[in-house]
């Protein structure tokens, strides 16, 4: 991956590992991702899978960043740079991928885009979901309810930064962190999924009814 152009190693430390023994067992061909930044997670996809296929990817971010990266905030960052390092470092992937990858790029607020992408009829289409997009309880589970509709029974969805809090001057803020929204999902649906072992920075689990 030294060709791509990121900031961080988020998703080298907190996720390919585990990524790298799902799809051993797994090959995804039609993908959803909420919140692609700088492009590190569809980039290992593409990759890795698009040596076994065709790939349909969709990409559901506004590059506007959460309240952590405005101005002021703890993770402040340049959200335009942001956005231009994901078009080259997908660009970049797209190109070397010996089968064709579809990517569809939804720049918009994920509950307007998922919302679209049901009313289109793309209700059990997805093999593989990933939400890793804002990290705002309610946004969280907005994307989880709505990313579940769109999982196909017998595909994976994955939550990415189930521990992760911002550093507040008063502590921790539950409504402005994941798990308070993964945990409730996960109850609310516990007869409709199975939950994997792995670590606890990412969720994942697997769709067994609607």
């Amino acid at each position: 991956m030294s060709s791509y152009l990121f900031t961080n190693n988020w998703f080298e430390i907190g996720a390919r590992k585990v990524w790298d023994v799902l799809l051993s067992q797994f090959t995804p061909a039609k993908i959803l991702e909420v919140g692609s930044y700088e492009g590190a997670s569809s980039c290992y996809l593409i990759d890795k899978l698009g040596q076994d296929g065709a790939l349909e990817i969709h990409c559901v971010d506004t590059w506007g960043g959460g309240v952590e990266h405005q101005e002021g905030g703890s993770f402040e960052t340049n959200m335009n740079s942001v956005e231009a390092r994901f078009m080259q470092n997908i660009d970049s992937a797209m190109c070397r991928s010996p089968n064709k990858v579809e990517l569809v790029v939804h720049k918009e607020y994920s509950d307007v885009a998922l919302a679209k992408l049901i009313a289109e009829g793309k209700k059990g289409y997805f093999d593989f979901v990933y939400i890793d997009g804002s990290h705002q309880a309610p946004d969280v589970l907005c994307d989880a309810v709505l990313g579940f509709q769109l999982l196909k029974i017998g595909g994976y969805m994955v939550f990415d930064d189930y521990l992760w809090a911002e550093n507040l001057p008063g502590g921790m803020d539950p409504l402005r962190c994941p798990k308070p929204a993964i945990d409730a999902f996960l109850n609310i649906n516990c007869r409709k999924l199975i939950v994997l072992s792995a670590p606890l920075y990412q969720i994942y689990i697997q769709k067994i009814a609607d």
